[in-house]
């Protein structure tokens, strides 16, 4: 059986062990991993994950270049699909957005709180209506950081304002936005009042550590299963812990392979894996 893993990230060897230090200091986490590309690797091999989803953050517009240099070398992998990243502060953001398109990269992450600009900025609305030109997914952090929760850059509220700035009237034929984290990361009583059934995908990556199982149930039901992707956040997550997981929940085993592998291979238009 297939396994996309939809949220996971590395960082090039130079800087992995001391960004990862950092980061679990800042969240107070327990990393599963180094944050090297060879650690997914062998991450995948012990979990069961079939096919990885790696997302960078840029968090200096100077870092487009870098970035998109590292995620194409990731992308050689047949098992890796690299997104590309891009900052709310760049200059030329259609010209970087087709750059990343053209390099063969899958799609975008965005990360407003680590970016420091709100969901519904000008600056985003730009971007992401280039990428529904482009048809370029987009994967976003949304609700609170763990490691930076004094402001919530993209909450449910800002969220239904980004779309209706992207898309207007109209609704988009199939979801290319990905709100990370069970659509809000600890915002879910506004998950279900105001984000399910919106023309977006929820990943599930991180939560699975403290989710009740019956509430995460209450919102893929609302949702529809055709809209959730299984995802870890790896290194900040267990792969096989959050495969068994899933695995426990009251689901058929056709609505387990479009959360584990289907949903994802419709998003990125993948062929049979």
């Amino acid at each position: 059986m297939s396994i996309i893993d939809f949220h996971t990230h590395v960082f090039p060897e130079a800087i992995a062990e001391k960004t990862i230090t950092m980061l679990a200091e800042k969240s107070q986490s327990q990393p599963y991993g180094n944050g090297t590309f060879s650690s997914l690797l062998s991450s995948m091999q012990t979990s069961g994950v079939t096919h990885s989803v790696t997302l960078p953050v840029v968090t200096n517009p100077k870092q487009f270049d870098s970035i998109l240099k590292y995620a194409v070398v990731c992308n050689q992998n047949p098992n890796i699909f690299a997104f590309g990243g891009i900052h709310p502060d760049d200059p030329a953001p259609e010209e970087h957005l087709l750059q990343i398109q053209q390099a063969g990269l899958y799609g975008i992450k965005l990360h407003p709180d680590y970016q420091q600009t709100f969901l519904d900025d000008p600056k985003y609305i730009r971007i992401l209506r280039q990428c529904v030109a482009l048809n370029l997914p987009v994967v976003i952090h949304s609700g609170v950081d763990d490691g930076f929760p004094e402001t919530v850059h993209c909450t449910p509220e800002r969220i239904l304002h980004m779309l209706e700035q992207v898309y207007g009237d109209t609704t988009p034929e199939k979801p290319l936005i990905v709100l990370a984290h069970g659509g809000a990361n600890r915002m879910y009583e506004q998950v279900l009042s105001l984000l399910c059934g919106k023309p977006v995908y929820f990943d599930i990556s991180f939560i699975l550590s403290y989710i009740a199982p019956d509430l995460l149930m209450q919102i893929i039901r609302k949702h529809g299963v055709e809209n959730i992707l299984f995802a870890t956040d790896f290194p900040w997550s267990d792969p096989a812990s959050d495969i068994a997981f899933v695995n426990r929940l009251p689901l058929t085993e056709a609505e387990k392979d479009c959360i584990f592998w289907k949903n994802a291979q419709t998003l990125l238009h993948l062929p049979q894996i």
